[in-house]
């Protein structure tokens, strides 16, 4: 379950995504109890016994059955993805058959039981098992008809006619295996698609337009589709990416609409270390913990074996999206840094950076405490319509960016504050220099013909910046450093990508024009440059017998 201290962190950091507890109003016993008298399994440890599902998978079911007070479901999407081996594909072929034949839409509220729900058929279903190639869809389809043969309790009990890639229900049901083009599956009226595989549904395949035609005709009438995945490999454009950076939005507060998003995925701990054996042991058996079945030795033996990559290893066995390959830093690495424990008393020495844009970027502002290099948020601002112009463009809210800055002055004792001046240049050259200039221990100019107490512009200090996050990349590396986990701070950090520049290797957004920002990224490696600046210039000594800050 997700702790309340995972909970406050970077959604793409916990470690275990679905909701704590169990929902009030919910069709889930329903689903539960319709498996259990008509599916056995298969095979397996509990091969010929009656279904039963997991307890994970049974808490992914009673959430993603969960309506509101007006019988609207909580979850327009879900998504499940769990490493190789976690039983994805039994899964998705027991829900196929429960949405084919169950009683899993509403037909009243029963306090009496379970769930507060009592339940009805479908009526005329379509349940789509959908990819971009037959291949994909073979293990799940294989899994519904070992659970509904002929002469099966759930194929006589509802009249199925099986059929190798295709079940038909008298009068009008269909399940079927659905790998067409997205033009040949618009319009069918789909009462449920399970999205088998989708770290292989990529743009040069036409996977992102089949889930958004499907996704279409599930929308007209208020059905969903479900997702079954490995991780993907970063940057290919799968659909289980978008699924995965549309949910950690959600979870960071980043939407509005209150239907949401429900993933299940067990990830390794971030210090999970392929090469030592008890470490990847723990690792397994917390990603694994849900499926008894899983053979870890065997699991161990895989991952070790010398025909095995270790990029691989991570996204099949620990769930890992591993990074791209000009990804600035590891999203393992920057997650174990991650103590959102650690406190910024008020008072503290530090030092801050700040990188503004009034409408195309975000806007950031970033500590970094001077005792012991820590970095912590102090605010990541983007654009809104609510502070808009007349041509209603986004912009920041300037008066809550200053505003920010003001109580951080008022807070902490400031020792080194640096801004860069595009877009900001009034505020980076007067208006925080007037205020606080007397109150700073290091200037950004402290010499030449522009001295600036505040402004630093990045245009003309391009070596010094290189210079800067070469340091931090390898800082991350070593683990030299703690961070607040601050789901902004840390998206942008996984946003950021090398840049190989004059001067060595410096960060850039994926390409100019992208939505993915990175500016906390950048004042993270400027905080860390402003520390370094006040150690080094030799008045940390002088201030070290002075009174606290008050």
């Amino acid at each position: 379950m997700n702790s309340a201290a995972e909970a406050s962190t970077a959604a793409a950091d916990r470690l275990c995504t679905l909701p704590d507890g169990v929902p009030k109003l919910t069709l889930g016993w329903e689903a539960l109890a319709f498996a259990a008298k008509y599916l056995r399994h298969p095979n397996g440890i509990r091969a010929g016994q009656r279904w039963q599902y997991t307890p994970g998978q049974a808490r992914f079911l009673l959430w993603w059955y969960a309506v509101d007070e007006n019988g609207r479901w909580l979850y327009y999407h879900g998504a499940r993805r769990l490493s190789k081996g976690s039983g994805k594909s039994p899964f998705a072929a027991a829900y196929a058959l429960t949405e084919f034949c169950g009683p899993v839409r509403l037909r009243d509220f029963d306090p009496s039981l379970p769930g507060g729900c009592k339940g009805r058929r479908v009526d005329m279903p379509l349940v789509q098992i959908a990819a971009t190639s037959l291949d994909q869809t073979a293990n799940t389809m294989r899994q519904v008809r070992a659970m509904a043969t002929k002469g099966s309790r759930i194929v006589t009990d509802f009249q199925l006619d099986p059929g190798r890639m295709q079940y038909n229900m008298l009068p009008e049901g269909t399940l079927q295996v659905i790998t067409s083009s997205a033009a040949t599956a618009e319009g069918a009226e789909a009462t449920a698609v399970i999205a088998d595989e989708t770290e292989h549904w990529l743009p040069a395949n036409g996977g992102p337009e089949l889930a958004s035609t499907l996704i279409d005709n599930l929308t007209k009438s208020g059905n969903r589709m479900l997702e079954t995945a490995n991780a993907p490999k970063p940057g290919k454009g799968s659909v289980i990416e978008d699924t995965f950076d549309s949910w950690c939005k959600q979870e960071d507060g980043k939407t509005r609409d209150d239907r949401q998003i429900l993933l299940d995925a067990r990830i390794a701990p971030p210090e999970t270390d392929l090469a030592d054996e008890e470490s990847l042991r723990r690792g397994l058996e917390w990603v694994y913990a849900d499926c008894p079945w899983a053979n870890i030795d065997a699991i161990i033996t895989r991952i070790w074996s010398p025909k095995s990559r270790p990029d691989d290893s991570k996204r099949k066995y620990l769930n890992w999206p591993t990074a791209p390959g000009d990804a600035w830093a590891d999203p393992q690495q920057w997650a174990t840094l991650a103590d959102p424990d650690v406190e910024v008393a008020p008072g503290e020495r530090i030092a801050m950076f700040f990188d503004g844009s009034k409408s195309r970027d975000d806007t950031a502002l970033i500590g970094c405490r001077i005792s012991d290099g820590h970095v912590f948020t102090l605010g990541v601002w983007s654009p809104t319509n609510s502070h808009s112009s007349e041509d209603q463009t986004p912009v920041v809210d300037v008066e809550a960016v200053d505003a920010r800055v003001e109580w951080a002055f008022d807070t902490y004792q400031v020792a080194a504050f640096f801004a860069d001046v595009k877009e900001w240049e009034g505020f980076a050259k007067v208006t925080w220099p007037g205020r606080y200039r007397d109150r700073l221990s290091v200037w950004a100019m402290p010499s030449g013909k522009a001295q600036e107490p505040i402004a630093w512009d990045m245009r003309s200090h391009d070596y010094d910046f290189t210079m800067a996050a070469e340091l931090v990349e390898a800082e991350i590396r070593e683990a030299a450093f703690t961070h607040d986990g601050n789901a902004d701070l840390s998206r942008h950090v996984r946003n950021a990508r090398r840049r190989d520049g004059r001067w060595g290797i410096s960060v850039r957004k994926e390409t100019p024009n992208s939505a993915d920002k990175i500016d906390a990224c950048v004042c993270l490696i400027g905080a860390r440059m402003a520390r370094r600046i006040v150690l080094t210039s030799g008045k940390e000594k002088e201030r070290s017998n002075d009174a606290m800050f008050v």
